[in-house]
């Protein structure tokens, strides 16, 4: 699956494959984000709706 990050150092928007979702925070306060790596190997974290992140396949 692909998404599009935004890549902090050269500002503007990538599509990267997504590596995989991870889940941040406490229970009751979590938050949902897609991990991508750019093909020079740096790593891009994108957060994401709950429902957009249970969706996706990965």
């Amino acid at each position: 699956m692909k998404a599009v990050f935004y890549d902090v150092k050269l500002r503007k928007k990538v599509e990267v494959e997504v590596t995989e979702k991870v889940k941040y925070g406490d229970p009751g306060k979590e938050r949902y984000a897609f991990k991508g790596r750019t093909p020079d190997g740096r790593n891009l974290t994108k957060f994401v709706k709950k429902e957009e992140w249970q969706n996706a396949v990965i």
